[in-house]
């Protein structure tokens, strides 16, 4: 039976499930939780980044962008669950390892079989590969380049890269200038600016910080299984501050791109992020605590930085969306030269 709760539930958060309950949930339900739909928010924000400038610079196309918002969010799905598979496989998430303490993994949580979660791994890839290839054929053989360079990141992400500390130079590659970067040039037929990649990377510093987060708050874990990310290379300390010297280098492009004219003033939009910026910079000052808080900063423990990252990156994403749509109008409608 169809259950359009649990879609927009588990679009919005993990949610926990029994064995119980994953029996009685529809393929749809089943797939957006086994591929943790929740994060899909970064990558759909991604793409609308990338379809506006193009619109902005007078070369859009609805049936590309749609078709380019869906691949990428669907490579992001196959990744995830690709991700899920290697380390079940490897044996990384069992002794209740931190990825299988916030939410389910199909695997570890006996919810599907390796041949099942194999299945939408294929099934999920292959539609992104036929969405890709039209896209090339549509674009020019000069998208190849960009479809080649999503393969390599979404096959070897899990491992070695993330295994070695490029997990996180990889993700700013991906959801700056393949996702952002990658979605004008389709949309926009093959054209491309170099500012689009500063542009690109302002909004890439935001789920790079995520990941952060993530990987510092299972940084003990992720040292005695082995996987060297990045904070665990630098030490956890190293890592929080390098996180807030992400979010400063956000508003630092920001205002490179408005003081040169590329972008329009109203992108400064997302200085009214800085309040939870503060907040969240205040958190990531202090040693990650080794035992659940009291209260709301408890909430989905053992996710704690990843948390108030995720929440920030959300606010600041949105409002960088906003900024931009405001920017599209005012430059489409003659609006931007009062400013």
């Amino acid at each position: 039976m169809v259950n359009t709760t649990m879609w927009v539930k588990a679009l919005k958060i993990i949610p926990q499930i029994t064995k119980e309950e994953w029996k009685g949930l529809d393929i749809i339900s089943r797939w957006l939780i086994a591929s943790r739909a929740a994060v899909f928010i970064m990558t759909a924000l991604a793409g609308a980044i990338g379809g506006l400038l193009a619109y902005r610079n007078g070369s859009f196309s609805w049936h590309l962008f749609a078709l380019s918002v869906l691949g990428i969010v669907l490579a992001h799905a196959t990744n995830n669950m690709l991700n899920d598979y290697v380390d079940h496989t490897k044996g990384v998430d069992k002794d209740n390892y931190f990825r299988s303490q916030y939410g389910p993994q199909a695997l570890e949580h006996g919810l599907l079989t390796k041949s099942g979660l194999m299945g939408y791994i294929v099934v999920t890839g292959l539609i992104a590969s036929l969405i890709g290839s039209y896209l090339i054929l549509v674009t020019g053989w000069s998208a190849l380049w960009l479809f080649l360079a999503g393969m390599l990141f979404l096959l070897f992400y899990t491992w070695p890269l993330k295994y070695y500390g490029l997990g996180e130079p990889s993700v700013i590659l991906v959801w700056g200038p393949l996702m952002v970067g990658g979605t004008y040039f389709v949309v926009s037929g093959g054209h491309w600016d170099n500012w689009v990649v500063l542009v690109s990377l302002v909004y890439a510093l935001g789920p790079t910080t995520v990941l952060f987060g993530k990987h510092t708050d299972k940084l003990e874990q992720d040292k005695k299984k082995g996987i060297y990310t990045l904070p665990v290379v630098i030490g956890q300390k190293a890592a929080r501050y390098s996180t807030i010297v992400l979010w400063v280098m956000q508003y630092v492009f920001i205002f490179m791109l408005v003081f040169s004219g590329k972008l329009g003033i109203s992108m400064l939009l997302v200085l009214l992020a800085l309040p939870q910026l503060i907040s969240t910079v205040k958190v990531f000052l202090k040693q990650r605590p080794l035992n659940k808080p009291e209260g709301k900063d408890g909430e989905g423990w053992p996710l704690y930085l990843v948390s108030h990252a995720f929440i920030y990156n959300r606010r600041f994403g949105l409002l960088f969306l906003l900024g931009l749509i405001l920017d599209v109008i005012f430059f489409k409608t003659g609006i931007l030269q009062i400013f």
